[in-house]
Formats: C-alpha cells, sequence, structure tokens
C-alpha cells in the first residue's frame, strides 16, 4: 500500500516538474514563465523529497529532505519576487495581453527609462 501512494505522489511531483518545463516554452513573456515555473517547480521537487524522506528510513536522510524543502519553500517565493521586481523595472516587455499594471503609478521610472527620484540614483564617484 505504501508504495503505490509513493508511486502516486511521485508521479504528481513529476509532472508538476513536466508542466513547469512545458510552462516555460508555452507561456508569452517572462513574468507568465517565472511565475509558472517557480509554484510548479516547487510542488514537484518538493513531492519527490517528500517521498526520498519516506522511501530513506535513515533519519539524516529524513531531516536533510525535509530541510530542504523547507528551505525551497521559504526561499523560491522571495528569489521570484525579487527577479520579477527587478525586471520590471529594467523594463522587460510585458504581453500584449497584459492589462493590469499594478505598480506603473508607483514605478521610479521616467518615460525615458532613467529613474524619477535622485535620492535612489547611484552615487558619481570618480577615482
Amino acid at each position: 500500500m505504501t508504495s503505490i501512494l509513493i508511486a502516486i505522489v511521485s508521479t504528481i511531483g513529476s509532472l508538476a516538474i513536466l508542466f513547469a518545463s512545458i510552462g516555460i516554452l508555452r507561456m508569452p513573456d517572462f513574468y507568465l514563465r517565472l511565475s509558472v515555473t517557480v509554484k510548479a517547480s516547487t510542488l514537484g521537487v518538493g513531492l519527490l523529497l517528500a517521498c526520498a524522506a519516506y522511501v530513506f528510513p535513515d533519519a539524516s536522510v529524513t531531516t536533510k529532505a525535509l530541510s530542504i524543502v523547507f528551505f525551497l519553500i521559504l526561499t523560491t517565493p522571495v528569489a521570484a519576487h525579487m527577479i520579477g521586481r527587478t525586471a520590471y523595472h529594467t523594463g522587460v516587455a510585458k504581453w500584449k495581453g497584459t492589462f493590469i499594471d499594478e505598480l506603473d503609478d508607483l514605478s521610479d521610472k521616467k518615460e525615458d527609462g532613467s529613474p524619477d527620484n535622485q535620492d535612489h540614483a547611484a552615487p558619481n564617484r570618480e577615482i
């Protein structure tokens, strides 16, 4: 019975990773690609590591697998947010079907892409 459960959970994890890789090819812009890959790959890797923690009865393997899952769930959304935010502020093009841009009013950029507020600009240091 447990081998059937492990097979089902590992298949779901593998399919989640497959959907993440298909999402890279199918999504029209960077932001949607980032979203689908982060969510699906985190779920897939988490499920596969949970299966590995259950299959191997050694406490060190279980501890390592569960700590990897914990830190993966903790750090992946933060990293994806920072990558997406940096992409937005550097001007990565959005999909033509994007109608709502909630950051447009909050943006620090002028029309030419330069910072609006000089307080955020890097100081000019000459050597």
